[in-house]
This record gives C-alpha cells, structure tokens and sequence, in this order.
C-alpha cells in the first residue's frame, strides 16, 4: 500500500506546474481544440492560449504567473472553468442513479448542499473526481473534469439507459453554460454588490440560483480549487463575457489562467486528476478518506518560496517530518514529508 503525501524542498529545483499529457502549446495541438464562449475575451485580454483537455484556453495573462498567484491569496481573481462537464440529472430516480456511480451519500445532502464525490471503477480505481449537489429545483447539478469528459459521459449515459430499462424515472442534459470561477478572500465582497442573495448565507459547498449583474439563471455555487474562499458560477453561454467584463471592472478583480490555477490548488493540497489520481488509485491511497520515485504534481510555491510536490511513498515513509532523497534531473535533492495543505484553506463556512 502507498499513500499520497506532500513535500516540501529545501534545494533548488523546478517541477513542470502543468501536467504535460494535457497542456500543450497551441502550435503543438494536432486535434481540432474546443473553445469556450470567453476565447476572444481572453485573446483581447492578452491571454496566452494553450491547449488543455481539448480545449483552447490561457495559461497566462500579461500578469505573470507568480503575480497572478499572490494576487488571487491576497485579493481575488477569475478564471474560466468552461471546459468542465455539466450536467443535470433528473427525475425520481435521479439519486439511485448515482449513488450508483459514485461513492458518498447522496441521498442525505439537504436542499443545494454539494459534496466532492468520485466515480470509481469495479476494482475501486478512480475514474474521476467531480462535485454533485442536491439541487432544491428538483435535479442534482454535476461538475467534472473536462479531461475525462467522454468517459464521465458515457459512464452517466450508460447508466441512464439501464435504469430506464429497467422502467425507472431518470434523465440526463449536459449543460452548455459557461462556468466563471471568482476566487480569493474577497471575492464575496466583489460578488455581493452584484447580487441581491446574502452571500453570508452561503457557506462553502452550498449552492443557489441567483440574477448576477442583471443575468438571470445564474448557479453561484460556493467552492473552487484555489484553497480560498470563492464561488463557481455557472451562467448561460451567451452571458458569459457580459459578466466577466461587469467583475473585472471592480479592481479587486484580475483575470488568471491555467498556470495560477495549478500552483494554487497544489499549495492547498488538491490532487489533480490524471497526475495524483488515476484508475489504478484508490480513494485511500489518494488521501480522499507514496522512497519518491514518483513524483506527481510539483512546483515553487509563490506563497511558500520554495518548491513543493505531491508524491507517493511507502507508508513507512509517509509520517510528516520524514526525510527523503528526491532526484530531480539526475541529481539527488533533500525534501521532508509535510502535512497537506501547504498553505491553510480559508473556506467560507457559517459560525
């Protein structure tokens, strides 16, 4: 048995921030790439397209990738999150459906409460990570990763056939909203003066339907991948750049792409699909209840100033202040095993 454990490097090295099976640059990209409705503002935004999962999306700004980081810890910053799938399930049987699929309990979260949940395989491998919440319109609203996009679908479809067969009363519709995440310690305050709802009432993982500058339909969801307060919101395609112009007018607002995202939600300790977990991971062995050669997910913490990395190692090995020889381009490196997140998450919940 391994185990997920973090480290942190005291000698100089430099891990690839992006995991390279889904981020190439534009010039590389050999398949026709999916955009989402914000491609042109990213582009007159100076956005640094690359292709990820499929899609044509930045890395980067004209900010650097450090700034946009210590940006979004210190005041807030929006991303594009369109190429993630959503979906509605619907009808009676909606919950039976995927309490097939996925394991938690699905069927005890209250009215537009969400849970991080995961599909897993017959042997208990991880298909996907995704976040299902317990609509109060009657439907569960599901987000998952674009780099497993066909799998999650067919695997939902699949399942939806069979239980119609079998004359139950369920349904499924991918949503072609797009997804804005605002993220940082003030993106509630920026949100607020947009909406009419009492973010205060929102805490993290809950969900409702809301009118942002004047959108109607809007789902502002509180969650994200950053270790900071924030909000996802998923808002009718052609909406889109009207609202992310509306954020960015306040200045507390800065756009960051894929490159910001990446270094943040490894600092919080979230493990990335296809780099930390896999099918041939369980959920205990991903820490969602690994000597290094294995190195995972890796890069300088702009927060920290010094290097940091996901990995496996034996569970001898795994035991917080532990020290391990890593080699880094050939070379033996000093790292210690570190408790997970480097740096505290700062979720909005109610005292």
């Amino acid at each position: 048995m391994q185990r997920v454990v973090s480290v942190v490097a005291h000698l100089g090295f430099r891990l690839q921030a992006l995991p390279p099976a889904l981020c190439r640059p534009l010039s590389c990209a050999q398949d026709v790439l999916r955009r989402t409705p914000l491609y042109d503002f990213h582009l007159a935004h100076g956005g640094k397209m690359v292709a990820f999962a499929g899609w044509s999306l930045p890395v980067q700004y004209r900010d650097s990738h450090t700034d946009s980081h210590l940006h979004t810890r210190q005041h807030c910053s929006l991303f594009d999150v369109s190429h993630m799938l959503q979906t509605k399930i619907f009808g009676s049987d909606r919950v039976k459906l995927m309490e097939s699929l996925v394991v938690g309990d699905i069927a005890e979260l209250r009215p537009n409460q969400g849970t991080l949940s995961l599909f897993t395989n017959e042997a208990g491998g991880i298909l996907d990570d995704l976040i299902v919440t317990n609509t109060s319109e009657g439907h569960l609203y599901v987000v998952s990763n674009a780099g497993c996009w066909e799998k999650d679908l067919a695997l939902m479809q699949d399942k939806v056939r069979e239980l119609q067969n079998q004359g139950r009363d369920v349904g499924l519709e991918v949503l072609d909203n797009a997804l804005l995440a605002l993220q940082g310690p003030t993106a509630a305050q920026v949100l607020q003066a947009s909406v009419a709802d009492d973010l205060k009432k929102l805490p993290f993982m809950t969900s409702a339907v809301m009118e942002v500058f004047g959108v109607s339909g809007c789902r502002v969801t509180r969650c994200g991948y950053t270790g900071e307060d924030g909000v996802e919101i998923s808002v009718p395609a052609a909406e889109a750049v009207h609202l992310a112009t509306a954020l960015l007018k306040n200045p507390e607002v800065k756009l960051a792409g894929l490159a910001a995202r990446d270094s943040l939600r490894l600092e919080a300790g979230l493990c990335l699909y296809g780099n930390d977990i896999d099918e041939h991971t369980t959920p205990v062995e991903g820490s969602l209840s690994w000597t290094l050669g294995t190195v995972t997910s890796g890069c300088p913490s702009p927060s920290l100033k010094k290097n940091v990395a996901m990995g496996y190692v034996p569970c001898e090995y795994s035991r917080p202040g532990t020290m391990l020889l890593v080699e880094v381009r050939r070379k033996q490196q000093m790292a210690v095993v570190s408790k997970m997140p480097f740096v505290p998450t700062n979720y909005y919940t109610l005292k």
